[in-house]
């Protein structure tokens, strides 16, 4: 009996919640005998709700009344407009959705994640934190049993020499890292700590299209994740944890220290 290939569009439609029935069979089955397909289903999926937890409140945004009287088509319009509104909501939520499992692809793929500016540096790792936190088996795509070769290995794909600060006086121990998708300057490397009580931060390392610049520490929150992200020269960094500003920013002061010391 000849086994049917499953095919990625296929488990991005699954993880999407858009998969025909009649191919559910089918891919259920791929998935009990590979569990590595059902742990990026399953992360797809947790990406799908970070992104409508993102998105979703703009569709319930009130928008001050002089703007929409401004932008109010005349009367013989109003049903033209009315489905026209209706199809802008409907966009905004198959972006929220159905995005989610292409910002996961690990194959340096077209997805744009990386940043065009220190801002957005921070959104993609709050969101890249968001998604590989909460994994208790894939955590990391390399543990930190193979250090050397995961440093090597990503100091390789983002072209510049990377060394994962040493955070275990501050209680942190490195468990491993991943390459995730970048814009057109190359991918990005996260390495993920963890402290004794089970606590995840993470330090996302990205290559700035910019050219070599520098910013200094900047903070942004986003619920009760913190971040905090700087430039320096042609690498973006960004150290997103649960943990109060003060906390991380004593980390953060750390991970800066050490990733000036002469190389």
């Amino acid at each position: 009996m000849t086994t049917q290939a499953i095919s990625e569009a296929q488990l991005h439609a699954l993880a999407d919640g858009v998969l025909p029935e009649d191919q559910r069979a089918a891919i259920d089955a791929h998935l009990r005998a590979h569990p590595e397909d059902a742990a990026r289903v399953d992360a797809w999926r947790e990406q799908n709700q970070q992104l409508r937890a993102l998105f979703d409140p703009m569709l319930e945004e009130t928008f001050p009344p002089a703007l929409l009287q401004a932008a109010a088509p005349p009367a013989a319009n109003q049903a033209w407009y009315s489905h026209a509104m209706q199809a802008a909501a409907a966009i905004v939520l198959v972006f929220a959705g159905g995005m989610g499992g292409w910002l996961l692809r690990g194959d340096g793929g077209d997805m744009r994640v990386a940043s065009a500016s220190p801002l957005t540096l921070a959104r993609s790792a709050a969101i890249a934190h968001a998604v590989y936190t909460p994994e208790v088996r894939h955590p990391v795509e390399v543990g930190v049993e193979q250090e050397a070769h995961l440093v090597q290995w990503l100091s390789k794909r983002l072209g510049s020499t990377l060394r994962p600060p040493v955070l275990s006086p501050l209680g942190y121990h490195l468990i491993g890292g991943r390459l995730l998708p970048g814009d057109g300057d190359g991918p990005v490397a996260q390495f993920m700590y963890e402290e004794g009580t089970g606590k995840r931060l993470t330090l996302y390392v990205a290559k700035e299209r910019a050219g070599k610049q520098e910013t200094a520490f900047r903070y942004t929150q986003e619920k009760d994740l913190s971040v905090f992200y700087w430039i320096d020269g042609q690498l973006g960094y960004a150290l997103s944890a649960s943990l109060p500003k003060q906390a991380l920013g004593k980390i953060a002061d750390a991970v800066y220290t050490q990733l000036e010391q002469p190389r």
